[in-house]
């Protein structure tokens, strides 16, 4: 395995990938951290907007903001129709270009193991959120496999294939991301585990989605096409031993929220 960055360029192909994974951890994430409405947010590390999303549709936001280096990803953002009315901005997470306050919420959607400094960007979050407001995240559960595609990354790792690991991959134990709320000085720190279950109709189903996402796809891209063939049998085997029928996935999650205290 490498360190090497994942490079998310394909907001289309990211979205079927990770964006309704995000999304179906994203709904128990946001009934756990029960905002209020009309408030103003930020989305660090929004993405092509998967979670920014869920969101506008059951937060009823004052204000929102989402921030992410990838310029592709924000244009695929911006043009969805329920986020017209977002602030987009290419913007680093361990930097936000933001005054002190700005925000009433500032949540990190399955980012935290992607930012090269985690001290940083959760002390940037305490920062701009207000006395009161919410610093809150949720990340894979990596180090414990429960990244959804866990079982492609382990088969790829069987053929000798090089598989990208973020940046910070040991923030999303539990205790990593307890000890990062506590060093930025936020309070009310709570915890929980998030398991959702994705089903694909059948293997071409999950096999073209892989095909379209970071990491995996890219591997699958550099190989020639009877290294993916044999490597698509594998996988096939391992996923779906009677060779038909529908696939189920679990991703876990790790969430934390603290409360930025009151002076």
């Amino acid at each position: 395995m490498t360190s090497e960055p994942t490079r998310f360029t394909d907001g289309a192909g990211y979205d079927r990938f990770m964006g309704v994974w995000s999304r179906l951890a994203g709904k128990e994430f946001l009934d756990w951290i029960a905002p209020n409405e009309g408030q103003r947010w930020l989305d660090v590390g929004c993405g092509n907007g998967a979670f920014t999303q869920l969101i506008a549709e059951q937060n009823k936001p004052l204000a929102l903001v989402g921030i992410d280096p990838s310029e592709a990803q924000l244009a695929y953002a911006r043009q969805h129709p329920l986020l017209q009315s977002v602030d987009f901005v290419n913007a680093d997470a361990m930097a936000l270009p933001f005054p002190d306050e700005a925000f009433d919420l500032a949540v990190m959607p399955l980012v935290i193991f992607f930012v090269p400094e985690p001290v940083q960007g959760v002390a940037e979050m305490a920062r701009v959120v207000a006395p009161g407001g919410t610093v809150a995240a949720y990340a894979w559960d990596m180090e414990g496999g429960g990244f959804p595609y866990q079982s492609v990354n382990e088969t790829l790792g069987a053929v000798g294939k090089a598989i990208p690991l973020p940046p910070s991959v040991s923030s999303s134990r539990l205790e990593a991301l307890s000890d990062l709320w506590v060093t930025a000085g936020l309070g009310d720190i709570y915890t929980r585990v998030i398991t959702v279950e994705r089903t694909y109709t059948d293997f071409d189903d999950l096999w073209n989605t892989v095909l379209g996402g970071p990491s995996a796809g890219q591997a699958l891209a550099a190989m020639g096409e009877e290294e993916r063939t044999r490597f698509r049998e594998l996988l096939q085997a391992r996923l779906q031993p009677s060779g038909s029928g529908s696939i189920s996935l679990t991703g876990r999650a790790h969430a934390i929220r603290g409360t930025v205290p009151s002076l």
